[in-house]
């Protein structure tokens, strides 16, 4: 029986105050775009209109707060990447999420940044969501990975039992293809296309609409994330009956498909209250904390099956 010490306790706790932060810092980030709030500001960084505390209106709030939730961000990923270096060195799995979580952080805190001084396309704009996604996904494989070796025995979890390699390789690329469906919700997004296509399943009344301009964004995007439905369905349905003997995996694969299939529904809830703006932002939110989920899932469960394949000693 392992003995758990203090330092784990307080490193997974570390792990899940940074992964908490750096969800309400991506969902500042949804806020901001879904309220028009990012020049709130104006074309001013790190002051907020020449004042490092801003005069109360509901746009500089929404546009502050999520800065200052980046900043904290940013703070517990150096904190988690000097805890995790100096305390749980010989786990290179929780030292690589915990950096990468603070490069992305770094690297979207700059493109933010750069956002608000000078105006950027709306291709530069989802790139920026897909990097906060990043850090996100980052955060929460360190909590999960941190969890795990807290857990008795769970770090040797399934040591008899080794994952195929074309399941490893569909979980890679479902969580690659993942990643590209959210960049191209990012783009319907920041290219204001939302409207394009009315009605859901069908948009504007057909199976195959007219594919130009916002109508052709939008249907690309329901062909994609339809594709990913599939993609993820089929993973789980692996994971869930051909794994059973690694009930980790088999949770992750489910957790999948109930994200996915969530994912969906907000997706269908998105269109039907385009036009009524208490209940648009609320659903659009939604479709965005779903998508984070899932990729923050899919991204660990890719790296449990490279674990599970024999391929990494270090699990």
């Amino acid at each position: 029986m392992r003995v758990i010490t203090l330092t784990t306790l307080q490193l997974k706790w570390l792990s899940y105050i940074t992964c908490l932060v750096m969800f309400l810092a991506l969902l500042g980030g949804a806020v901001v775009t879904k309220t028009g709030s990012g020049l709130e500001c104006g074309n001013e960084w790190p002051l907020c209109n020449g004042k490092l505390i801003p005069a109360y209106t509901v746009g500089s709030l929404i546009e502050y707060t999520h800065r200052l939730f980046s900043g904290l961000a940013g703070l517990l990923s150096v904190a988690s990447m000097f805890a995790f270096w100096r305390y749980a060195r010989k786990r290179k799995d929780l030292l690589t999420y915990a950096l990468l979580t603070l490069i992305f952080v770094v690297v979207q805190g700059g493109m933010g940044a750069l956002a608000v001084i000078k105006s950027q396309s709306a291709a530069v704009m989802a790139l920026h969501m897909g990097f906060s996604l990043i850090a996100f996904a980052s955060s929460l494989m360190l909590a999960l990975g941190a969890r795990r070796i807290c857990l008795s025995g769970e770090e040797n979890s399934g040591a008899g039992r080794r994952v195929s390699r074309g399941f490893r390789n569909l979980t890679w690329f479902t969580a690659l293809y993942s990643y590209m469906v959210v960049y191209i919700g990012a783009y319907v997004s920041h290219t204001d296309s939302q409207g394009g296509c009315s009605g859901w399943p069908l948009c504007n009344g057909e199976w195959i609409p007219e594919l130009s301009g916002g109508v052709g964004i939008v249907f690309m995007h329901r062909i994609a994330a339809a594709l990913l439905f599939l993609l993820t369905a089929l993973l789980g349905h692996l994971a869930f009956w051909r794994y059973k003997e690694l009930p980790e995996l088999r949770a992750l694969g489910v957790a999948a498909v109930l994200l996915c299939l969530m994912q969906v529904f907000s997706g269908a809830a998105v269109v039907h209250t385009l036009y009524n703006e208490r209940l648009y932002i609320f659903t659009a939110l939604s479709h965005i904390l779903l998508i984070a989920g899932l990729f923050g899932v899919l991204c660990y469960m890719s790296v449990r099956v490279w674990q599970l394949s024999g391929t990494d000693k270090n699990r």
